[in-house]
């Protein structure tokens, strides 16, 4: 199948733009495109409040709560932004956030964790975790219930979310309900059939995905810890019950959907979702893409199935 009418105006557009790949800027300048990217349409939501929540080396967490109109107690969801673990930030998912906030009728909280390569690994990964213990013990503050706790998150964000899930799995707490992975790194391979047909062409490239790395965990060796690379896990049950979405045209599509049937051969209630003719980012790009709507959608409805409200 070819990309979808509205996605390939998306690459034209891109193409048109011109300028040096991802993989040749430096990560400021990387920073600096990603903020100045067009943003979907953010709809209002009851209340969005800014915290700092303790972070695990005695730093402080930026992060925002979105709560939605009514009354609660309502459920809770911790959202982890993508960007490569390098890129990215609450501001610049604040359109997703606040569409999974109405939609699904949550609150979500969605921090600014540490990035490298200022803060290589572990740093992101504990900064979500503490996030999540946060979540579990102080989201009642702001109508939270913290017995219906999920984490979610996009790319990096995804792999963020899939490793909060062992953590808290192995570390005994706090109890997830719920873990939405939307086209998530699960793997350090490079070499997957989706790497080799999208390894560039489709916004996320294979040596977009190798400059992240190298930030993130610069050493190849320790890429086959599971708190980086959660494929690598000795076993995956016991783990929450999970919906994986992936991209036709996203290098990262063969190990999310790998990973979804690994969570599902070790007894967890799992959903892989492909959608044809779109890219990675997609999910994000409400008002732009149609697929992304039909994705949050079945987003939400997943998650309220689970939460009870639906």
């Amino acid at each position: 199948m070819a990309p979808t009418g509205q996605t390939q105006a998306i690459l034209d557009v891109l193409e048109q733009l011109g300028g040096p790949a991802l993989h040749e800027m430096e990560v400021d300048e990387a920073r600096a495109m990603l903020a100045a990217m067009p943003k979907g349409p953010a709809p209002e939501v009851g209340q969005v409040t800014d915290v700092t929540i303790p972070g695990p080396d005695g730093n402080g967490i930026p992060a925002r709560v979105y709560r939605p109109e009514g009354e609660g107690p309502f459920p809770v969801l911790c959202y982890f932004h993508g960007g490569g673990w390098v890129l990215g930030s609450a501001e610049e998912s604040d359109a997703t956030t606040r569409r999974l906030c109405m939609l699904a009728d949550c609150i979500v909280i969605s921090p600014d964790y540490r990035l490298a390569p200022e803060h290589p690994f572990p740093a992101a990964a504990e900064d979500c975790y503490a996030v999540t213990r946060w979540a579990a013990d102080q989201s009642s503050a702001f109508g939270g219930d913290p017995a219906r706790l999920a984490v979610s998150g996009g790319s990096a964000g995804g792999n963020l979310a899939a490793v909060v899930t062992l953590m808290a799995r192995d570390r005994h707490g706090p109890e997830i309900c719920f873990q939405f992975l939307e086209y998530p790194v699960i793997a350090a391979d490079l070499g997957t059939g989706s790497y080799r047909a999208n390894a560039e062409g489709y916004l996320l490239t294979r040596d977009g995905m190798a400059w992240f790395w190298d930030h993130y965990v610069p050493d190849p060796a320790q890429r086959r810890d599971p708190l980086v690379a959660p494929m690598e896990a000795e076993s995956l049950a016991g783990l929450p019950p999970a919906l994986v979405i992936t991209a036709e045209f996203d290098p990262l599509r063969d190990e999310g959907e790998a990973y979804g049937a690994a969570l599902a051969a070790a007894g967890v209630p799992t959903t892989v979702t492909r959608y044809d003719g779109v890219i990675h980012g997609f999910f994000g790009m409400h008002g732009m893409i149609d697929e992304a709507d039909t994705a949050q959608h079945e987003v939400a409805g997943a998650l309220q199935a689970v939460f009870g409200t639906a």
